[in-house]
């Protein structure tokens, strides 16, 4: 068994993005998709490589992000959760685009999914009834994209955001890792590319030593900055997607096993692939591999 501590429904990227979740029949867009190519080689990459995608190919790589993102319907989810046995997708919104209000409604109509909660920080609301309100309903979590929401990690909202929901002992994911979302003259008003620094998080993660963090996606390319800065934080967990095996295996022996979980970013990330990703890391042990693919989670998300 295996819950996806990491995924997405909706569109995430624009307004009324949960209109997407209960569409029929959406196929991914036709483009050329980098991604793919990196998922053949379990993301294995070095240097030139990273600067290749971050640098040169930064815009194919963005409307390859953009092809996934529309896919992102509750039935593509339940079908890729069926075809690799897993049975709880944590799905993440991005306030103002994709609520917490979205994914209830998806929760509702497949029990796999399990709701976080999000913060529209554009908006005028008191963060401690919004986190009482949503969690009641169902929230298993906060989601904060210090990107896409344009509210930095080091923000007094964001601290405001996370002292409401700490007293619900549920975890806090964040994005890390440098990542641009959007092209053309969106790419200049809609994001923050900066703020998924994991640097940022520093601070949040020390000042809220209580509150269970984790750090999505261990930082992308600051893998090693995501080691360095948050390993000797008991409170700060990672979660292994778009990892390659080989620094899955360093994430495990710097966090040790408990706080290690598995997590595809699905649509955005291939669950097949993630999964392998896990299981190469393991070398075959099955213990190790039920801690992360579903026990860690479990206990986090107390399901």
């Amino acid at each position: 068994m295996i819950i996806d501590i990491h995924t997405h429904l909706g569109d995430i990227l624009r307004p009324n993005g949960g209109g997407l979740i209960f569409r029929k029949g959406v196929q991914k867009q036709r483009v050329l998709d980098l991604i793919t190519v990196a998922e053949w080689g379990m993301y294995n990459t070095n240097p030139v490589s990273e600067w290749l995608l971050t640098a040169l190919c930064e815009g194919l790589v963005t409307k390859a992000c953009h092809a996934r993102n529309g896919t992102a319907t509750l039935e593509n989810c339940r079908r890729s959760m069926d075809e690799n046995g897993v049975v709880k997708s944590a799905c993440m919104p991005i306030a103002p685009y994709v609520t917490f209000d979205d994914l209830r409604k998806a929760m509702e109509s497949d029990p796999g999914v399990i709701p976080f909660t999000s913060v529209d920080f554009s908006a005028n609301h008191d963060p401690e009834d919004l986190m009482k309100s949503d969690v009641s309903a169902g929230a298993r979590g906060l989601k904060l994209h210090p990107i896409i929401q344009k509210e930095p990690l080091t923000s007094r909202k964001t601290f405001s955001a996370v002292e409401a929901f700490a007293p619900h002992e549920l975890p806090v994911l964040f994005h890390s890792g440098v990542q641009s979302y959007y092209l053309g003259k969106d790419k200049e008003e809609k994001q923050k590319p900066e703020y998924g620094d994991v640097t940022h998080a520093v601070k949040l993660c020390k000042d809220f030593p209580q509150v269970s963090f984790i750090v999505g996606h261990s930082g992308l390319f600051q893998y090693r900055e995501t080691i360095d800065l948050f390993s000797g934080m008991k409170n700060v967990f990672v979660d292994t997607s778009f990892q390659p095996p080989k620094r899955i295996d360093e994430l495990i022996k710097a966090f040790g096993p408990e706080r290690v979980l598995y997590a595809s970013d699905w649509p955005w990330g291939d669950r097949k692939t993630n999964i392998a990703c896990v299981a190469k890391a393991c070398r075959g042990d099955q213990s190790l591999e039920k801690l992360i693919y579903f026990e860690n989670a479990a206990k986090l998300l107390k399901v």
